[in-house]
């Protein structure tokens, strides 16, 4: 079934989960993903980043499309981190039913502007496309994703001018997460006072990014204190591609067939592993 963000983050900001948007890169993974979300009886987002789509090629997004639409549970398509206006209209073009406008590096006034911009593109189109915004600024370690080696967390106070000047559909926070994995030694810690001071201001959904590496229990602290979209990247690629080296350690094996079916296993177990630490499993029920 396939929806917009806004209409998938409605009900979860409504009941208090989050829906996972899983970043998708190839049919394997898009496989996967779809797969354990069915069986979990879960909202999905499948998120695709530019440098992922320059890879995958536009042709991949029918078949996402087409996967989604065959689904039983609700699943919506991406663009993830879309760094241009140029970025959104293609997606949009292509049948993206959501994008995601990243200008959180720019000075506010210029942010909002090219969130609104966006704005008023996507919600013109039909069926309504959502958009996502991001205000502050998260780190970054070994992502494609945008970031800084800095983060600078989001105010509340500017979270909700920039929500009402926008009119965006969801907004992504700076809480004290990082793209990418974290090396070792290092201990993330999320401000959730910040997220609750931001959450009484702002009435639309919240995502939290570089979810990846951060202790379940911060993670579905978030959750609990209003975080309605995790986005999970590295935490699915990095197992699939051991997975795929390991059986690969077989130099015999050359049929995809045969090579890709237990690395997609390992990719569904921490998919919905995820998807129950998000609470997310059950809820397509209440689409």
């Amino acid at each position: 079934m396939l929806v917009n963000m806004k209409e998938i983050l409605a009900v979860a900001n409504q009941h208090n989960f989050a829906v996972p948007a899983f970043n998708t890169s190839s049919n394997m993974i898009l496989c996967g993903v779809i797969e354990e979300s069915v069986a979990l009886n879960a909202p999905v987002i499948i998120a695709i980043h530019p440098d992922e789509l320059s890879f995958v090629r536009d042709s991949f997004v029918k078949a996402v499309i087409d996967e989604a639409n065959k689904a039983p549970v609700p699943v919506c398509i991406h663009l993830d981190h879309g760094g241009s206006y140029e970025d959104c209209v293609k997606a949009v073009s292509l049948g993206f039913t959501s994008v995601m406008i990243d200008a959180s590096l720019l000075p506010f006034e210029e942010n909002v502007a090219a969130c609104k911009k966006v704005c008023e593109m996507a919600h013109a189109a039909a069926g309504y496309i959502s958009v996502e915004g991001e205000l502050g600024t998260i780190g970054n370690t070994d992502s494609i994703e945008t970031g800084n080696n800095v983060i600078h967390y989001t105010n509340p106070e500017d979270a909700r001018k920039f929500v009402e000047e926008t009119g965006i559909d969801a907004l992504a926070v700076a809480i004290g997460t990082s793209h990418g994995l974290y090396p070792a030694g290092f201990e993330p810690k999320l401000k959730i006072d910040i997220l609750d001071e931001i959450k009484k201001v702002v009435d639309i959904p919240l995502v939290l990014h570089g979810g990846s590496s951060n202790p379940d229990s911060e993670i579905e602290t978030a959750v609990e204190h209003g975080i309605n979209k995790v986005n999970i990247s590295s935490d699915i690629k990095a197992p699939f591609y051991q997975k795929c080296r390991e059986v690969l350690a077989d130099q015999k094996l050359r049929e995809p067939n045969v090579i890709y079916p237990p690395c997609i296993e390992t990719l569904r177990e921490v998919a919905g592993n995820k998807i129950r630490l998000f609470h997310a499993d059950g809820k397509a029920v209440l689409y």
